[in-house]
């Protein structure tokens, strides 16, 4: 008979992300709780990385979701300056379908999960889960971040996560064009729920011309609701090969520079808040080689996690936002190591990072 966990497994020892440390998988019948947690290091201290809940066709493919993403946690914490390592889960199911008693009925089965681990991995929000799921998570784990301002918690991380992205467009309008303002410059938006809303607001206030698309109707007509000189594309691929575009800012889910999408781009700059956007290894010498600058997505998006870590300290907002204005410094640096070393922003961004894994690793 074959062991229906054979292919789980095969994706955990196959998988060519490596070095994870720790991958847990949760189970809980009662529930209905399909959960897949991923430690790929605490060389910094504790792992911190939010949790997806996603339709996963497979569990495989939900395993080596939670591989690819908890690996860019470790960079990511390591590039914002985090004493952190990289973590992520992944539960399986639709979540906007599980709601009510059942839903939170599995997110506390999460949080005995997530409390199983001591303190090894912190959780936070992620697609698909919401502070109010944060909230419910932490009636069984103090390891738990995101919460809503009355539970003790620093809210909505989005809005951190967009001025960090925003100051990394900035510093990626220096690099090019030697000012630090999308005034007059006109971005795409792909994606413009959780974080791109607010990114589109930074951009309009900075005077960008703003071209916007996304899947769900409901995030478009809240855009337009409020800024009616928006311009509106039908899909991503129609926004990429927009013509005039100086800017391209991927802001819904990973893979968005591939193969396809990289020869259509019409922009200068890529800048945007999705994870993992590179599609595979090689993308970013496509884009070095096309000429688009491209600032790579782990530090630019970090404002998120340099909010729900310092929830763990007792949050200060300003603190935060302080530490998310270095977002532009750090991406004006990593610029200049790709120029000095003759490799692409995303290869150096790296480099900067596994140096700080290594040199924590010796502490």
């Amino acid at each position: 008979m074959t062991d229906p966990t054979d292919g789980v497994l095969h994706t955990l020892f196959q998988s060519d992300q490596g070095g994870h440390e720790q991958v847990v998988l949760c189970q809980d019948r009662a529930s209905g709780l399909r959960a897949v947690i991923a430690i790929h290091s605490t060389a910094l201290g504790p792992a911190l990385g939010g949790t997806r809940f996603y339709p996963y066709a497979t569990e495989e493919a939900a395993v080596a979701d939670a591989l690819n993403l908890s690996r860019g946690m470790s960079y990511k914490n390591a590039m914002a300056g985090l004493d952190h390592g990289g973590g992520k889960a992944v539960i399986i199911g639709d979540s906007a379908k599980i709601q009510g008693d059942r839903r939170t009925a599995l997110l506390l089965a999460y949080g005995r999960c997530v409390d199983s681990l001591g303190g090894r991995y912190v959780t936070a929000c992620d697609v698909g889960t919401y502070v109010a799921d944060m909230d419910v998570v932490a009636q069984e784990t103090r390891w738990a971040t995101g919460r809503s301002p009355e539970n003790g918690g620093a809210g909505d991380s989005s809005v951190l996560t967009a001025y960090g992205v925003f100051q990394g467009m900035r510093a990626s309008a220096q690099h090019l064009w030697g000012d630090p303002t999308l005034n007059g410059r006109k971005v795409g938006v792909a994606g413009v729920g959780k974080v791109g809303h607010h990114l589109v607001e930074h951009l309009l206030r900075d005077g960008a011309e703003v071209v916007i698309t996304d899947v769900r109707a409901e995030s478009v007509r809240r855009i337009l609701d409020k800024h009616p000189e928006v311009t509106v594309v039908t899909d991503t691929d129609t926004l990429i090969r927009t013509e005039g575009l100086d800017v391209y800012a991927p802001c819904a889910l990973g893979g968005a520079l591939s193969d396809d999408s990289v020869p259509a781009l019409t922009a200068k700059i890529v800048c945007g808040a999705a994870n993992n956007q590179l599609a595979h290894p090689g993308v970013e010498k496509d884009l070095a080689d096309r000429g688009i600058l491209y600032a790579p997505d782990y530090v630019v998006n970090a404002g998120g996690v340099i909010q729900v870590a310092d929830e763990l300290h007792g949050f200060d907002f300003d603190r935060c936002k302080a530490k998310a204005s270095k977002i532009f410094d750090t991406t004006l640096s990593i610029f200049a190591r790709a120029k000095t070393d003759g490799i692409p922003p995303a290869a150096a961004a790296d480099r900067i990072a596994e140096q700080r894994m290594a040199e924590g690793r010796l502490h």
